[in-house]
């Protein structure tokens, strides 16, 4: 471990207060320094002053009496929450002793933020990485992947066909010299969102209505950000998780698939680590809705504050906050306290796990395909996309019979992948989940020793 740069426990990601006291410093410093290795501390949901990085949004314009509670992920290292995920898989498998700098190349399977997290936890921690993604994703996510030294491999497709994507991975596990760090199978990824992301989701929601949680919304991409509901339903075991997903690749909804829009979810699959004991409800939502609730809440607030008849300007503090899965997480929040007939004192949390800066091609494309883009048009865009959505979309996946059908598509993809039913047949069980979150003091301990050395 003397050669590797250290980073954050598990517990100092959920409370970054908690680091050592010249850590903490040299992390609030290097936030001006993108490349320094002090960034590493740095991930986290919280703000430098401690508070956790979050929005809720008005209801003028959600339409709803809920609290729909956003917590922000562009502000961390790298302009995605998904570096979190990245972070500790490494970081772990360092710990393991599979890995050392110089040793090693990492590889990071993708549609976009996780590959971009990958490269940038690779370049500070000192390792070559290759990125592993769709070819027809957006131009800045490639830019950004080139920016932090990663290397591209890309495979046939767009963001549905992530399939393809791990075929190409499992020619890279032929050697020794390449470490996966598979989002879509690895629990590091599943251990970060349930202890960090989820504590920080009950502590945010603790300020707003009756403290609780109602609900959680989160599009299962690699369904990481899922493993939250874990820990918000050991505390509010009634909260209600729908997770999203493009109504043109409903997997979850009724096993189909499709090409769509959303990048970074609706990947045609149940992901290894998609706890599907804890999701409640599938909620499909219109790509093109997504696109078009992100140009009108970033690029038409003149013309979203003239209908909601809010003063000018109002909407001016959410500019640059969200990506496009972000608005299919806000419409999903929005359409499920509708459908809970949830109340004014009622909390539904979900997350903008990336900001607009990489997403300005794919609006630049919806100009292209929907022009003129004429005040009318865009009115109509607002009442469909804020005020829309199908009762019939919305599916309840808390039946035996819906669980089982989940269960057997994840065998169906994963087995190809060399898992055995024996392991799979684990997965079924929630005390497996609790098994693995219970690791993490073990997993601190470990990485507190390893830094003194």
């Amino acid at each position: 471990m003397k050669a590797t740069i250290p980073g954050p426990t598990y517990r100092e990601m959920l409370y970054p207060e908690s680091l050592p006291t010249a850590l903490r410093s040299k992390a609030l410093a290097a936030r001006a320094q993108e490349f320094d290795p002090a960034n590493l501390c740095n991930i986290t949901w919280r703000a430098p002053d401690g508070h956790i990085r979050h929005v809720t949004l008005p209801r003028e314009l959600t339409g709803v009496e809920a609290n729909i509670i956003v917590l922000i992920g562009c502000d961390f290292p790298s302009g995605s929450h998904k570096v979190g995920p990245a972070y500790v898989t490494l970081m772990e498998s360092e710990l393991a002793g599979e890995i050392s700098p110089g040793a090693n190349t990492m590889i990071g399977p993708s549609t976009g933020n996780f590959g971009i997290g990958v490269a940038y936890i690779s370049k500070l921690k000192g390792y070559p990485a290759i990125v592993i993604m769709p070819e027809h994703m957006s131009a800045e996510r490639y830019q950004r992947i080139r920016h932090y030294g990663g290397a591209l491999d890309l495979t046939p497709g767009s963001e549905s066909d992530v399939i393809l994507v791990l075929e190409r991975t499992e020619q890279y596990k032929e050697d020794a010299r390449y470490k996966i760090l598979g989002q879509f199978e690895l629990l590091p990824n599943y251990r970060f969102h349930r202890y960090v992301t989820g504590g920080s989701a009950l502590e945010v929601a603790a300020r707003y209505g009756n403290g609780c949680v109602a609900a959680f919304v989160a599009a299962p991409g690699s369904a990481g950000t899922l493993g939250a509901a874990d820990e918000i339903k050991a505390r509010f075991p009634d909260c209600q998780v729908a997770a999203p997903e493009p109504r043109e690749c409903a997997t979850l909804f009724n096993n189909s698939s499709g090409t769509h829009r959303i990048e970074g979810i609706g990947d045609k699959m149940v992901t290894l680590i998609h706890n599907v004991l804890t999701t409640d409800y599938v909620v499909l939502v219109h790509d093109d809705d997504c696109i078009r609730g992100l140009e009108l809440v970033e690029q038409r607030q003149t013309l979203v504050e003239k209908i909601l008849r809010l003063p000018e300007d109002f909407l001016r503090p959410f500019r640059g906050l969200f990506g496009i899965s972000s608005i299919c997480n806000i419409l999903a929040s929005i359409r499920m306290a509708r459908h809970l007939h949830l109340g004014p004192k009622d909390n539904v949390v979900t997350v903008a796990t990336d900001g607009f800066d990489r997403y300005s091609s794919v609006l630049a494309d919806l100009a292209r395909r929907e022009a003129p883009l004429e005040e009318r048009k865009l009115q109509r865009w607002f009442d469909a996309v804020f005020r829309g959505g199908d009762a019939q979309e919305i599916l309840d996946v808390r039946p035996r019979e819906q669980k089982e059908r989940l269960f057997r598509y994840k065998e169906e993809t994963w087995t190809r992948f060399h898992y055995s039913l024996a392991y799979l047949e684990k997965l079924k069980s929630q005390s497996f989940w609790d098994a693995e979150v219970a690791k993490i003091p073990e997993i601190d301990s470990a990485l507190i020793r390893a830094r003194e050395l």
